[in-house]
């Protein structure tokens, strides 16, 4: 099956108010312009690096979505293009996101990544964490970041009872953080669901399905 036809066949199972994010890290420019010429406009990277050089290759009306877990010190490299971050973990991170985007004069979209599942690799905050991060002043403090959802990655298992279980866990949250709408903070988004579960995790409430191997095949490591 060619790109531009799992794209396709991907496409007529989401419903309209989904965002679909091809998730493109590790293959090639040339698979992603394939996507782009199908109609694709939003991709998933999870190294800066690999965003940059491909943001700097290709078209500028490309939405790039930083999905992979962020390093404080890497920020800088994307603060000027990047249109939304997922993994967003700690208030140390949301700072240094606000510090760079300032320095571009823009506001950055934020994820909060919640931690559903019970994996010790798993990133993500606490739903109380998360709570007590977005009453915080210091949070209201941050003009160059905005808050629009949250994410989560479910553990990685066949069982799908469980999968539900946390993506169910995870609505309730965004449901609950809702209630704490300030200025910088205005929740819509709930980034869940991947290749394997994402009609489960549409079902469960999910905005946002991050979807790669469907799309472009499955990956190479180096």
């Amino acid at each position: 099956m060619r790109i531009s036809d799992n794209l396709q066949k991907i496409q007529s199972t989401i419903p309209s108010h989904v965002t679909l994010v091809a998730v493109s890290k590790t293959k090639p420019v040339s698979d992603l312009m394939e996507a782009y010429n199908a109609g694709q406009r939003i991709f998933g990277e999870n190294k800066i690096q690999e965003m940059v050089d491909k943001h700097e290759q290709m078209p500028k009306d490309i939405q790039w979505h930083m999905i992979g877990h962020v390093q404080t010190n890497k920020v800088k490299y994307m603060a000027a293009f990047v249109d939304l971050i997922h993994g967003v973990d700690s208030f140390k991170l949301l700072k240094e996101i606000n510090k760079q985007a300032q320095k571009h004069d823009r506001v950055i979209d934020c994820l909060l990544q919640i931690k559903i599942a019970e994996e010790d690799s798993k990133f993500g905050m606490s739903a109380k964490d998360a709570s007590t991060l977005l009453q915080s002043e210091e949070f209201s403090e941050l003009q160059h970041i905005k808050l629009v959802g949250v994410m989560g990655m479910a553990t990685f298992t066949e069982n799908m009872n469980q999968v539900e279980n946390e993506f169910n866990y995870l609505k309730s949250t965004f449901d609950k953080l809702k209630t704490d709408q300030t200025e910088n903070c205005h929740l819509q988004t709930i980034s869940m669901g991947m290749s394997g579960d994402y009609k489960l995790a549409i079902t469960c409430g999910s905005t946002m399905v991050r979807v790669g191997s469907s799309i472009f095949g499955s990956r190479n490591y180096n």
